[in-house]
Formats: C-alpha cells, sequence, structure tokens
C-alpha cells in the first residue's frame, strides 16, 4: 500500500518552549531545529504541529508544507499535557488524516490508529530515579515503556542511548534508528574585536573556565567545584569559573558547596544564557568544561567544539560519541584527574591551539539538516506500510 497524495506527518511539538528556563533547553532546541529543517530539505511532505502554546505557535508561520493545531488545554502544565497525548491527540490524529505521527519527547497516545515514530533523548528516570520527582519518574518510566513498544521506529539520540533502551527496556535492536543531534550556525568563531566588546559589556574576567548546563545533579557540578578547588590551591592560574545555566532541580548544594569550598569570589553564577548569547560565551571562555555523569546527547560540548573552545569532558555515556578524541576526556568522577587536565590545557597554548582545530573539524561533522534528513528517512520507511484510505 502506498499514499495518496502527499504523506501527512503529525509532530507533537507541546514540549516547544521560548521560557529562559530548562524548560528551554535541550528537547525543545531538538523540536524547534527539526521542524525549522524538515521543509527545507523535502517539500514533498505536509506537516501538522500539535501545540499547546498560544504564544508558541504566535512565532510559527503557517505554509504549504507545514500547518497548525492549538490545543484548547493549556498543555504547558504537565497533567494537561498528559491528557491531551493520550486522550485528544487520537482523535485529532483521524481528524487531520495523520499517516505519521512523531512524537517528539519520549511518549506517544497508546491508542495510534496511525503509524508512529517516537524519540528517545535519555533513559536518566531509570538510571538516575532519585533526581526525578516521584510522579514524574513514574509517567516517564511507564509510558516511554509502553511507547517503544507501540512505535513502529525508536529514534535514539545516539549509540548509547540506543544500548540503554535495550538494555532497560528491551526494545528490539531492528527497530531503533539513531540519529544525532546538529549545532545551530551561530555556533562559530567570532571576531576578537567582538569578542572583546562582549566581555567588556558583561563585565567577564579575562580569563575564565566555562560551564553550561542546567543546574541539577546529573550534570556532576560538585566534582567539578571540587577539582576547581584544587587547582586554585596548586597553580598559579588566574582564572574564574563561570557555571552557567537555569536552576533545574536540588540545586542548592551547588551554592552551598562553592561557600564551603571558599570560592564565592572566584566562581561566578550568572544564570540561564539566552541561546543567542551563547555563542559569544565560548568565544570568551579560554576552557569549556563538562563533568556530566549521564546524557542522552550532549548539546555544550558540541558547541564549545563549534566555537572552537578547547574541551575538556567527561567520559560517560554518549559523550565520546560527540566529542571523538577532540577534547581530554575525563572520569567524571576523579576530582584530581579534572584539577590536572584542566590545568595542563590552560598551561599548553600549543594542546589548546590543536585542541582548538580539531574541535572545529569535528563540529562540522553534525548538523541540523542532516538530522531532518535521516528524520525524514525514518517516515519515509514507513511509507510502503501505511493505508492510502484518503
Amino acid at each position: 500500500m502506498g499514499y495518496h497524495g502527499p504523506m501527512r506527518v503529525g509532530l507533537n511539538a507541546h514540549l516547544l518552549s521560548l521560557t529562559s528556563s530548562y524548560r528551554g533547553a535541550g528537547i525543545s532546541r531538538y523540536i524547534w531545529n527539526l521542524i525549522n529543517h524538515l521543509g527545507r530539505v523535502s517539500q514533498s511532505e505536509r506537516y501538522v504541529l500539535f501545540l499547546g502554546d498560544p504564544k508558541v505557535a504566535s512565532t510559527l508561520m503557517p505554509d504549504d508544507c507545514f500547518g497548525l493545531r492549538l490545543s484548547s488545554l493549556p498543555t504547558v502544565r504537565p497533567l494537561l499535557r498528559i491528557l491531551w497525548e493520550q486522550l485528544l491527540q487520537p482523535l485529532a490524529l483521524l481528524q487531520e488524516h495523520i499517516d505519521v505521527l512523531h512524537s517528539l519527547g519520549y511518549v506517544q497516545p497508546i491508542l495510534c490508529a496511525s503509524r508512529s515514530v517516537v524519540t528517545v533523548h535519555d533513559l536518566s528516570f531509570l538510571l538516575y530515579p532519585r533526581i526525578f520527582n516521584r510522579l514524574n519518574r513514574l509517567y516517564l518510566s511507564v509510558f516511554t515503556y509502553l511507547s517503544t513498544r507501540r512505535a513502529d521506529k525508536v529514534i535514539a539520540v545516539s549509540e548509547n542511548t540506543k544500548r540503554d533502551l535495550i538494555r532497560l527496556l528491551n526494545v528490539p535492536a531492528d527497530k531503533i534508528v539513531v540519529i544525532g543531534h546538529g549545532v545551530e550556525e551561530s555556533f562559530r568563531p567570532l571576531a576578537e574585536s567582538e569578542v572583546a566588546a562582549f566581555r567588556e559589556r558583561q563585565g567577564l574576567p579575562a580569563a575564565f573556565i566555562l560551564f553550561v548546563g542546567t543546574l541539577e545533579p546529573r550534570k556532576n557540578i560538585s566534582t567539578l567545584l571540587k577539582a576547581y578547588a584544587q587547582l586554585r590551591r596548586e597553580s598559579h592560574l588566574p582564572h574564574k569559573l563561570v557555571i552557567a545555566g537555569a536552576k533545574g532541580w536540588l540545586y542548592e548544594r551547588i551554592f552551598t558547596q562553592a561557600r564551603e569550598l571558599g570560592l564565592q569570589d572566584d566562581v561566578l553564577f550568572p544564570g540561564y544564557i539566552a541561546l543567542d548569547q551563547l555563542p559569544l560565551w565560548y568565544n570568551c571562555a579560554d576552557l569549556f568544561v563538562y563533568p556530566s555523569l549521564y546524557e542522552g546527547f550532549g548539546f555544550p560540548p558540541l558547541e564549545a567544539m563549534a566555537c572552537g573552545t578547547p574541551l575538556v569532558c567527561s567520559q560517560a555515556s554518549s559523550l565520546p560519541e560527540v566529542v571523538g578524541e577532540v577534547g581530554v576526556l575525563v572520569d567524571p568522577l576523579a576530582v584530581e584527574e579534572w584539577a590536572g587536565a584542566m590545568v595542563k590545557v590552560l598551561s599548553e597554548p600549543a594542546l589548546r591551539w590543536e585542541l582548538r582545530q580539531k574541535g572545529l573539524a569535528r563540529a562540522r561533522l553534525f548538523s541540523w539538516e542532516g538530522t531532518a534528513r535521516r528524520t525524514l528517512e525514518a517516515y519515509r520507511s514507513l511509507g510502503s506500510g501505511v493505508a492510502a484510505s484518503r
């Protein structure tokens, strides 16, 4: 069986957010970039974006390829989003004559008349259950399991996430397709004059180490603070530490630990940084550090490489897939190794230059256009099994 007319793809974009918080980070960026590139790689399909936030919908312009369907429920509230996904979405799929539904964040409706694709970003709720509240953990655990069972294709954002899906949820390997993320073109080396002007406007220190990520236990900022304290004790390097990111959950300990280590004058917490400002921060930094315990993919190391910023990164989970042999990879819990790696990179200009050049080359392997093309291939692979009833 085949299609009568263009294939109609439904995209559940209810997690798309414009807020200056962790909700506007990872998954939201994935949705935004995928939407913006699908129409560029092919004009043959028709997409319906399912949204729940009128403010988000007002920023998206429907065209010949894309249409919008706004929920009557305020699905920025998690419980109402769940109700919409499971009770109202199946009806909406029928009304919109959807051939393939792509659920962009873990969960699809249990009752789904169309073929379906679901993206799983990571399984941190199974591996690190203590950092999730009980209801959120239960919801993700149950519905991700059911969704990966019922979906025709499961997109994993890294080989590591694919291994986790097989090991923890028993998802058949032949159902999973690995499609990594891209990096926006705005992440690039910037002119020295532009960087210097930004540094002056922001009042940034002349030399600093940068971390970017949501402030939460999984990012392992505790190890970074201990390693930085050791760097301050054992070297004469002048570098401050900038820990940038929105407050997530269980973040209070980070600020307390910085005070207990006597680092209150050396560690800066600028908070959430808007996406359009991030390239400037990377360009200003002498070194980017990312000690995360677990990532489904890991945007910040890729962004740092694209900006030409030398990198010291955790060797955990998917991060070696992103970084390759470009950065200095370290055991995420080895405080002395972190301190030593930071001192080594900051003390050796030749090493920093080498890491910069390799990072720029590595980052060019990742593009959102490539992500969109491979995602479109996943949709089209289901085409022969869709009833052409329209």
